[in-house]
């Protein structure tokens, strides 16, 4: 993605034309609807993605959305000394795998992120609010299958059909503990999180 916005400053394209790109991208009116919908169930809402903090930032901010998210987990981004926008790995390169999760890219390992969210959300609770603690996680990518072996039972693992999650989970469901919802659009999203997050 660093490559890609370097052709792109060499293109002549600036910041602020990728800004405004970015603000076009729209979002199902569902999605808007079930993200605030979680919030309003008291839902500490997190991004791990591997997109970009300037790209997630500026797509939340253009739908009034940035606000309900508690922590975003993405690769850093920055605008440099020229005004190209730099994009940097997650877990940044050293000799020999930055993370070494075989399952993960290079840049990023979803599950580590989702390793210690879990230990600091649990961290001083009683073994009953441990319990009773529930984690919905929702992807689509390959990168999204190491985080959902690490939820556990009474979790919640959301996959859209027929894509790499969940070619993946289908393929090796004996390894994932969580309860598996799987989707198709939007509508399906916002349904689900009625489901599982009202009382």
């Amino acid at each position: 993605m660093d490559k890609m916005m370097g052709e792109l400053h060499d293109q002549g394209k600036t910041i602020s034309d990728i800004e405004q790109s970015l603000k076009t991208i729209p979002l199902y009116p569902e999605t808007i609807r079930a993200i605030k919908f979680a919030f309003s169930m008291g839902c500490e809402l997190r991004i791990v993605s591997d997109a970009n903090m300037f790209f997630i930032k500026t797509i939340l901010q253009a739908h009034d959305l940035l606000q309900y998210f508690t922590e975003i987990k993405t690769n850093p981004a920055f605008v440099d000394e020229k005004g190209r926008l730099r994009i940097q790995p997650f877990h940044p390169f050293t000799e020999g795998p930055p993370h070494g999760c075989s399952l993960c890219p290079p840049n990023m390992c979803k599950g580590a992120i989702i390793d210690e969210i879990m230990r600091k959300s649990l961290e001083g609770e009683s073994v009953e609010s441990v319990d009773k603690k529930q984690f919905i996680y929702l992807g689509d990518g390959s990168g999204d299958f190491c985080p959902s072996l690490k939820l556990r039972d009474g979790d919640h693992v959301l996959p859209i059909k027929e894509y790499p999650l969940w070619k993946l989970i289908h393929k090796n469901r004996d390894l994932v503990k969580a309860e598996v919802h799987e989707w198709s659009n939007a509508k399906d999203v916002e349904d689900l999180f009625v489901k599982l997050l009202k009382p």
